[in-house]
């Protein structure tokens, strides 16, 4: 019984120092996200190119097309700057662990576990602004593919910072229908090699 009993203390505890520790995270994205529009900008995108998809008119098509542009350039910008802000943050705040599962203040305890989630936004921030400037020459649909993917790819990062890799692949797969897997072969090749360097996959 006395077992029983230590381990259900145990559980309690890990429990709370994890939520504790979710919780210092999630302020501290929120803090900085809140000085830019990028979330909200993210679902305009998100929609608008579902309703572009969706036009049969090819000029009114353009004009999504050409407004789509103008919004690619905002949510580019602001989270360039973003990634300067959030640059500044000490680096012992922003260690991601690479355990599919939340530990504890696994990135104190397994330093050697994580990665900079400064230097994911970094990438985040040059493969969204490459899709943006469309130097390789997509076309408007192939070019809000690749954006798509470089946003969820993103968002995906910022949940495994909050909260752990597993919850972060089932929060993309519920809201977007698209696994982790998928968006990381979709989104173009020096995000992805970038990417996987940094996390060692």
């Amino acid at each position: 019984m006395e077992s029983l009993t230590l381990m259900a203390l145990i559980v309690i505890g890990a429990y709370m120092l994890k939520s504790h520790d979710q919780k210092q995270r999630i302020a501290l994205l929120g803090r900085h996200l809140g000085n830019y529009q990028i979330e909200k900008l993210m679902e305009n995108l998100t929609e608008g190119y579902l309703r572009c998809l969706g036009e049969d008119d090819p000029a009114r098509r353009e004009q999504i097309w050409a407004l789509l542009d103008t919004t690619e350039a905002k949510l580019s910008a602001q989270f360039d700057s973003f990634t300067t802000e959030f640059s500044q943050v000490a680096e012992s705040e922003t260690r991601v662990s690479k355990f599919p599962v939340a530990i504890p203040f696994a990135h104190r305890l397994f330093p050697g576990a994580t990665f900079d989630l400064r230097k994911a936004f970094a990438i985040h921030a040059r493969g969204i602004t490459e899709v943006m400037k469309n130097n390789a020459g997509r076309s408007a649909k192939a070019k809000a593919f690749a954006m798509s993917a470089e946003l969820f790819l993103m968002q995906h990062t910022c949940h495994w910072f909050c909260k752990s890799r597993t919850v972060a692949s089932a929060r993309l797969l519920a809201r977007h229908k698209t696994s982790y897997q998928q968006v990381l072969d979709a989104v173009s090749p020096q995000t992805r090699n970038a990417y996987r360097a940094l996390i060692g996959q």
